[in-house]
């Protein structure tokens, strides 16, 4: 169970907040922590120069990592009440030191700024229920017909590995999909969600250049 990323995942650290808020640096980590029910454990989280966030929660009566936080097994009254502690104090960090991104990565980011540049859209956020919320459609101001779609998903949803750590992708429709996927196997495949033989999902982990990937929007663009 990925607390962090869930809390963390559309937001971007701002160094000077995290200094204010109490955070100390130690080998290129910035290092926050503080306790949690009434002194019984003590969390610890961890933001790299990247952003990226690891979390600890530690059980005082053993001076052990309290594991039953991220088990999905273990959800009883007591659990559910470390948890949401744990949870709490991480939306407070968020709240404070953090600004609102509209996806989880760097690339996704910059994708809808060329979007907007080029074809002065941007995304809607048209459905309500997790994970789907964060799920970012590019339409065409007159149809209102998608021709992007950008969404943060698990790469067992793609590779089918039971990989449950998530990936942006942006689904565009392309009518060169084999041809596509086969020059970059493990960074497009055929449309998630969408239509095998039209769409097309390229990975956004900063694989391929973002002029290349606007390449593939300009034609979807034209093709939807």
């Amino acid at each position: 169970m990925m607390i962090e990323d869930d809390v963390f995942r559309r937001k971007r650290f701002v160094p000077s907040k995290m200094t204010a808020f109490g955070f100390t640096k130690s080998d290129g980590q910035y290092i926050c922590e503080t306790d949690l029910m009434d002194g019984a454990f003590h969390a610890l989280l961890s933001v790299s120069k990247k952003g990226a966030v690891t979390g600890k929660v530690i059980d005082r009566m053993n001076d052990e990592e309290y594991h039953q936080l991220r088990s999905r097994q273990f959800d009883g009254p007591y659990v559910h009440s470390v948890r949401q502690a744990y949870v709490q104090w991480l939306r407070h960090i968020g709240e404070t030191v953090c600004d609102e991104v509209l996806f989880a990565s760097d690339q996704a980011n910059r994708i809808a700024e060329l979007i907007l540049d080029q074809y002065d859209v941007k995304p809607d956020f048209p459905w309500e229920e997790k994970p789907y919320q964060s799920y970012g459609a590019f339409r065409h101001a007159d149809t209102r017909k998608w021709f992007a779609l950008i969404m943060n998903v698990q790469w067992d949803k793609l590779l089918k590995n039971k990989d449950e750590t998530r990936v942006d992708i942006i689904n565009l429709k392309s009518d060169t999909l084999e041809e596509a996927v086969s020059r970059y196997p493990g960074v497009i495949f055929p449309g998630y969600h969408m239509n095998h033989k039209t769409w097309i999902s390229i990975v956004l982990a900063d694989v391929l250049p973002d002029e290349r990937i606007m390449q593939w929007v300009q034609s979807s663009y034209a093709l939807t």
